[in-house]
């Protein structure tokens, strides 16, 4: 486990040499690193890989949050966006769980914008993530 974060089993997949936009993730975190470093691949990647998409956000989408939307939809993968500037948290956490049990959702990608565009959405989405886990069937751990 990482120190600070939240225990429960986690994945996905980073684009080569494990890039970020503040540099390399550290081989503590246990991801999956692609032979590509196209953010592109990595984002088809990782909604093809799970049961459906969480996409959350303070306002509209656009960038890799829009991009990630689209693939899940022409995938036919179930996603569910959740716009903090329109949706209270308890309402959000509620829309969540209801969405993942009407589509029993095992394997959860999450998206959103880049802590670095919106500096609330970090925490914002780790509440969200530990209210879902503890109110529904997602397994964690």
């Amino acid at each position: 486990m990482v120190p600070g974060h939240v225990d429960f089993p986690y994945g996905g997949a980073v684009p080569a040499g494990r890039r970020t936009e503040s540099g390399a993730l550290p081989e503590e975190y246990a991801m999956t690193e692609l032979g590509s470093d196209s953010y592109p691949e990595r984002t088809a990647k990782n909604v093809c890989d799970a049961d459906g998409t969480l996409i959350v956000s303070n306002g509209p989408l656009s960038g890799g949050s829009l991009l990630t939307g689209r693939i899940a939809h022409e995938r036919g993968k179930p996603c569910l966006h959740l716009d903090f500037e329109k949706d209270d948290f308890f309402s959000a956490a509620q829309a969540a769980s209801a969405w993942a049990a009407a589509n029993r959702i095992e394997v959860l990608n999450v998206a959103g914008p880049r802590a670095s565009s919106d500096p609330l959405i970090y925490d914002l989405s780790r509440r969200l993530i530990v209210k879902l886990l503890s109110s529904s069937g997602i397994s964690h751990g």
